[in-house]
């Protein structure tokens, strides 16, 4: 299974507001899996801007 998010785990506290839940989400998603973290920009994103540029 993959799961992408454009947030860090540090930022995931806006989403699950209550700080146990978060914990206990991250905890379950990252044992015994890999963690792949990039800076790379959003693809769709600068799709979505060319696009908007071009018209």
């Amino acid at each position: 299974m993959a799961i992408a998010s454009n947030e860090a785990f540090s930022g995931w506290a806006r989403t699950f507001t209550d700080p146990r839940l978060c914990g206990a989400i991250v905890d379950r998603l990252t044992f015994g899996g890999t963690t792949m973290e990039t800076d790379n920009d959003s693809h769709r994103l600068a799709q979505t801007r060319a696009r908007e540029h071009a018209g």
